[in-house]
């Protein structure tokens, strides 16, 4: 009979130490509840950080490209690769300029994509053609999180004539 007392004082001892459904479901409200708080306090600051992101990048990758110039005198090309020519050294005709590539120009390991996966536009702009003569002689933009070219959500980077724009955000995040 004692060891029946035993095994039964035991079973209860046991019983007694696990968690109630009260605890459980409390722990359970109280995982959703900071899981809510992340949702509407934490998410929207994401999408701020992206544009923020982009916005970094293409200054950066400006930067690169007046570099470029500054060494071989001309923004990179289409026939020199765009964008790929701030990376690998392009082929060039003309030895001289090859030698005037001191590349590469941002640092190793830079994908030049945004944060959406979308590769930086780059796009060398024919100034004798332009109103503006002030104006930058590429486009440097990300389509943005929707993907499409020429929308409110393109993050550009700023011209002489978005200066203006500067001055006067408006409500799109295309400034």
């Amino acid at each position: 009979m004692r060891l029946s007392e035993i095994k039964t004082q035991h079973l209860v001892y046991r019983r007694a130490t696990g968690f109630t459904l009260i605890e459980i479901l409390l722990v359970i409200v109280i995982i959703l509840l900071l899981a809510g708080a992340m949702v509407v306090f934490v998410l929207p600051q994401q999408k701020g950080a992206e544009v923020s992101t982009t916005r970094l990048m293409l200054n950066q990758i400006s930067g690169a490209l007046d570099t470029y110039r500054l060494n071989l005198g001309h923004y990179p090309t289409e026939e020199e690769g765009g964008l790929a020519a701030l990376v690998k050294k392009p082929t060039f005709e003309n030895e001289r300029m090859a030698e005037k590539w001191q590349g590469p120009y941002v640092k190793p390991g830079t994908v030049l994509e945004d944060p959406w996966g979308n590769s930086i536009r780059y796009e060398p702009v024919d100034l004798s053609l332009e109103e503006n003569k002030s104006a930058l002689p590429y486009r440097l933009y990300s389509v943005g999180p929707d993907g499409q070219s020429d929308t409110e959500d393109d993050i550009k980077i700023a011209t002489s004539t978005d200066d203006a724009d500067m001055a006067a955000p408006s409500s799109g995040e295309d400034q």
